[in-house]
Parts: C-alpha cells; sequence; structure tokens
C-alpha cells in the first residue's frame, strides 16, 4: 500500500493535518521518509490556496457611538469572499495553534503582543507565508515547491528512514 502509510483513513489524516499545522507553524519538523513524502503536495495545497487568495481584503467604514453619543468613524479590514472561503478550507485541513507565552514575558506584555488574534497559525499563513512566497514566484516566474526534504539516514530505536522537511 504505497501512500497509505499504513494507517486507517482517519488515522492518516489526523497525522498530516498535525504535521502540516506543526511545519506551517514551525517551518521545519523532523518525521520520517514516508509521511515526509505524503506531507509534501499536503501542505504546498495550503500554501497554494493562501498565495492566490490573500490579497483578497474588503475594506469597511463603521460608524459607532461612544458615550457622550458622537458618532466615530473607523475603517476595518475584512476578508473577502475568495479569501474567507479558502481560510475555512486551510482550517478544515489544519489543527488551530496558539501561540504560547516564554517564559520570559510578562503576561501583560503578551497579551498587548498576542491582541485580538483568535487564529494565529491563519494569519501567519495569510500574513507572512503567502506574501512572502507570492513574491518569490513573482521573481522566480514559477509556483510551487515551497517545501523541501531533507533525508537524514535510519532512526535509532526502529530502523525507520528518518528526514527533515522544511518550508523553502
Amino acid at each position: 500500500m504505497p501512500g497509505k502509510l499504513g494507517r486507517p483513513t482517519k488515522e492518516r489524516l489526523a497525522i498530516l493535518r498535525n504535521q502540516a499545522s506543526q511545519l506551517l507553524w514551525y517551518g521545519r519538523i523532523e518525521t520520517t521518509q514516508a509521511r515526509a513524502k505524503e506531507l509534501q503536495p499536503y501542505v504546498e495545497k495550503l500554501i497554494t490556496k493562501a498565495i492566490n487568495t490573500y490579497e483578497d481584503v474588503i475594506e469597511v467604514e463603521v460608524i459607532a457611538k461612544d458615550k457622550k453619543g458622537k458618532e466615530i468613524k473607523t475603517t476595518t479590514y475584512k476578508d473577502g469572499p475568495k479569501k474567507l472561503a479558502a481560510r475555512r478550507a486551510i482550517m478544515a485541513k489544519t489543527y488551530d495553534l496558539q501561540e504560547k507565552k516564554p517564559f520570559t514575558e510578562k503576561k501583560s506584555e503578551f497579551k498587548k503582543r498576542v491582541g485580538k488574534v483568535q487564529h494565529p497559525l491563519m494569519e501567519k499563513l495569510f500574513n507572512e507565508i503567502a506574501p512572502k512566497y507570492a513574491q518569490r514566484k513573482e521573481e522566480l516566474g514559477q509556483g510551487g515547491g515551497y517545501t523541501r526534504i531533507y533525508l537524514l539516514g535510519e532512526r535509532r530505536g526502529d530502523a525507520a528512514e528518518a528526514a527533515i522537511i522544511e518550508l523553502v
């Protein structure tokens, strides 16, 4: 059974979903060669979807009243229909990772830095990863090739072929 990782469908998809989330969050992970080869097209499709829709943003003016009844106009940005659909599709294929507070950072500083971000992995994907690879796509004139696999040799203990998969 090539390409099946020797697991039932639910388990296999859970592994891919977990490893895709970790790879997008940390930029590189160590796993087995078989899992890395299965993960590569899975992650590249997610990144491509983000690249194609990350610029679809709608500017909305919101009129709110303060305590004294005075009207205040504020401008907010919302996802357009294509970006929203892509965001939901990507969220269905990844786990929602939350940012962890470093031991040296104060709680108030952490809350100020993180702010009201509900889905940090999606924000990272659409605000950091997608623009970076979109620029690379323009410069090189080609899409894809966002990940790279390094083979490490046999793993001690079970002799499985170990590999590192990373974002290029």
